[in-house]
């Protein structure tokens, strides 16, 4: 006897008939429980698929409000919720519109070491669609802590990332990553920008993950990574490393049994944007306030990459990007007139200019000084009418 309703088969007949789902994967979609942790360029399409295979529950947790530079990706938001509604509520007022049936938990808070247990406890699999490594951390060991699946997804530029974490005894994030990266080294969207159609192809990839644990399909992403390059339309398949026996907290001895503080331990914010680096001393930095009494003549370099500082620039700043930079690849007529000039350095927001002038200082020998928070700090401070981005 059918345990679905003449309305549910109505509406999921067409995922009924697949011979992996039938009436038994429905009813297991319907039972399912999922929180998708973030919903940005990649928790919009994974809500968006799961609403409409029937998934029972679905929480959705972001701390943040809608902004305009959302709507070229994040496709639940809209004009209407710019500055009006969090990311929350704008996705699950747009979702229920999809699916009535489906049960929406609103999760408006930054998930953090204190509430991630409460948070995530209830729900059979996790779904990852944040941008940022502290985040990553304390959802794998969430996760593994929980005895949890954790679908993680990542997308920048005109590439994407996806693999499955602490399922049926396959690796975990640490497992693979033990240690992270620098803070420096990270990149995120807001800093090194992603096209809206590769955040749906992840956001859409790891919604069927989702979907193959649930009806417990042998060929899920775990020990796996997906590599996407949108350029060559590719996809490859990377194995990774096995479960580690020493890892730190999915090990035999496991040395991690709680959540840490994962902001301390990455040396970076656990937010998606506005990353901030301090790597320079005081007198290695300059307030833009103070920048805009200087009289004596300087060069202002800006190390954005070409295509931002054709959208908007510092009169008579030089570009010279941070690749560039770092590469070594600078001519000699500009490093020549560096030696016999005071040198500023501005970015987007104080985190590559920093680097600038820690480069500047290792590989030439030249003193320069950082131009705190950027060009933000000029908007707000100096000049309102600057473009932001």
């Amino acid at each position: 006897m059918s345990q679905l309703t003449k309305q549910q088969i109505k509406r999921y007949n067409r995922q009924i008939i697949v011979p992996s789902i039938g009436v038994k994967g429905q009813v297991k979609l319907l039972d399912a429980k999922v929180v998708i942790v973030g919903a940005g360029g990649l928790g919009c399409p994974v809500s968006s698929n799961l609403t409409g295979t029937g998934v029972g529950t679905i929480g959705i947790v972001d701390y943040d409000e809608v902004e305009e530079s959302n709507l070229h990706r994040q496709l639940l938001h809209y004009e209407s919720d710019v500055l009006k509604n969090s990311k929350v509520d704008s996705a699950i007022n747009k979702l229920q519109q999809m699916n009535s049936s489906i049960k929406f938990i609103r999760h408006n808070i930054l998930i953090n070491s204190s509430n991630a247990f409460d948070i995530l406890r209830d729900y059979d699999i996790v779904v990852d669609c944040t941008d940022n490594v502290a985040t990553r951390y304390l959802l794998n060991d969430a996760c593994v802590l929980l005895k949890k699946p954790l679908v993680s997804g990542s997308a920048l530029q005109l590439e994407g990332q996806l693999t499955v974490y602490n399922y049926q005894d396959g690796p975990c994030y640490r497992c693979i990553f033990s240690k992270p990266p620098p803070p420096e080294t990270v990149q995120n969207c807001g800093d090194s920008g992603v096209i809206g159609a590769v955040t749906g192809v992840i956001g859409s990839l790891q919604a069927m993950e989702v979907v193959k644990i649930i009806m417990n399909h042998e060929n899920v992403m775990s020990g796996k990574l997906l590599l996407y390059d949108a350029a060559m339309c590719s996809f490859r398949n990377i194995k990774l490393r096995s479960r580690r026996k020493d890892c730190e907290v999915c090990g035999d001895n496991p040395t991690i049994t709680k959540l840490i503080n994962y902001e301390q331990f990455c040396g970076m914010c656990a937010m998606d944007k506005n990353p901030n680096l301090k790597i320079l001393s005081e007198n290695e930095r300059m307030s833009v306030s103070d920048y805009q009494n200087i009289t004596n003549d300087h060069l202002l370099i800006d190390v954005r990459a070409v295509n931002e500082f054709e959208m908007c620039q510092i009169k008579n700043s030089i570009n010279v990007p941070i690749k560039q930079l770092l590469a070594g690849k600078l001519n000699d007529e500009l490093l020549n007139e560096m030696r016999q000039k005071d040198v500023y350095v501005v970015c987007r927001r104080g985190n590559d200019s920093q680097l600038a002038v820690k480069c500047l200082s290792d590989k030439y020998s030249i003193k320069s000084k950082d131009l705190i928070g950027g060009l933000y700090k000029w908007n707000e401070e100096i000049d309102n009418n600057f473009p932001l981005y």
